[in-house]
C-alpha cells in the first residue's frame, strides 16, 4: 500500500509540474502590447483643448498642426490615422504603455519624460506667456518674480505646470492645475485664479474666443520650449518615420503653411 501511495504521488507531482511548465511557455510567448503601429492604423493621443496644435472642427473632429503632421505620419506609414481625445497626462501614461503609438500634443521634453518615452526631432518652438483678467490684471509683468504668492494657473502635467512648480523659478500661493483650459478661463474671469501661464498660440485662441476679456501681459516671454511627438520607449522604427516626416514638411515649407492655416481658428 505504502508503495502504490508513493507511485500515485510521484505521478500528481509530475502531472503539476507539467502544467506548470506549459503556463509559464504560455506567458513567456505571449507578445508586448505594441499599439497599432503594427497593424493598419496609426494611433495618437492627444487633448483636444489646445488650439492652434488641436481642436474641436466646425465638423465635430479635433484638428489642428498636430492632426495635419500625424496625417502626414500616418501617409508615410500607408496607415489610417485614429485619433484618441483623452487628458494630457494620460495620453502620456497611454504612450508608455502602447496603448496608443504616439502623442502629438504640444509634449514638451524633459529629462525626466526621456526616461519613461522616445522623442522626435523638435517640430516647432512654444513660448509661454502670461495671461490676465483685462479689466482687473493681478499680475503687471510677464516675470518670474511676479508670480511670487500669486495663484497660478497651468494645465496639467505640460511644461508650463513643471515650470511654475519649480521653486528655483518662483513661489507662487497656489498652483492650480487643469485638464482643460476652459476651465481655467472661467476661473479667471471669476478672480479665482490671478494669471493662466501657457504656450503663446493658444493663449491668442483663448483671448479671441473671450472677446478680450482677458489679455496677454506685453514683454518677453517668461520662458521658451519646443515641442517634440513622444513614442513608446524603444519604438525605434516609428521614431524614424516620424523625424523623416518632420524633416520634410519643414524642408518644404509645409510646416509652415500647416501652422498659418490653424492661426486664429
Amino acid at each position: 500500500m505504502k508503495k502504490i501511495t508513493k507511485i500515485v504521488m510521484a505521478l500528481m507531482m509530475a502531472v503539476v509540474l507539467a502544467a506548470c511548465g506549459n503556463a509559464q511557455n504560455a506567458e513567456n510567448t505571449e507578445p508586448a502590447e505594441q499599439g497599432a503601429s503594427s497593424g493598419e492604423k496609426l494611433i495618437v493621443g492627444l487633448e483636444a483643448g489646445f488650439p492652434p496644435y488641436e481642436y474641436i472642427g466646425d465638423g465635430g473632429e479635433v484638428v489642428g498642426i498636430d492632426i495635419d503632421i500625424s496625417k502626414k505620419i500616418a501617409e508615410k506609414l500607408g496607415k489610417e490615422l485614429e485619433v484618441k481625445d483623452m487628458d494630457f497626462d494620460g495620453a502620456l501614461l497611454a504612450v508608455q504603455s502602447g496603448k496608443v503609438d504616439m502623442v502629438a500634443s504640444g509634449v514638451s521634453v524633459t529629462e525626466e519624460r526621456e526616461k519613461q518615452m522616445d522623442f522626435s526631432e523638435r517640430y516647432v518652438d512654444s513660448t509661454e506667456v502670461v495671461v490676465v483678467n483685462a479689466a482687473n490684471p493681478a499680475v503687471e509683468t510677464p516675470t518670474w518674480d511676479a508670480l511670487n504668492d500669486k495663484i497660478v494657473a497651468v494645465q496639467q502635467g505640460n511644461i508650463a505646470d513643471i515650470q511654475v512648480s519649480n521653486p528655483e523659478n518662483t513661489n507662487p500661493k497656489e498652483v492650480k492645475r487643469y485638464t482643460k483650459f476652459v476651465q481655467a478661463t472661467e476661473d479667471l474671469k471669476n478672480g479665482k485664479v490671478d494669471c493662466i501661464v501657457m504656450d503663446q498660440l493658444p493663449a491668442e485662441e483663448l483671448v479671441a474666443a473671450n472677446n478680450d476679456t482677458l489679455k496677454i501681459l506685453e514683454g518677453e516671454p517668461l520662458f521658451v520650449d519646443q515641442y517634440a511627438i513622444a513614442v513608446q520607449k524603444g519604438n525605434q522604427e516609428l521614431l524614424d518615420q516620424i523625424n523623416t516626416v518632420i524633416k520634410e514638411l519643414k524642408e518644404s515649407g509645409e510646416l509652415d503653411k500647416i501652422m498659418e492655416n490653424h492661426a486664429q481658428k
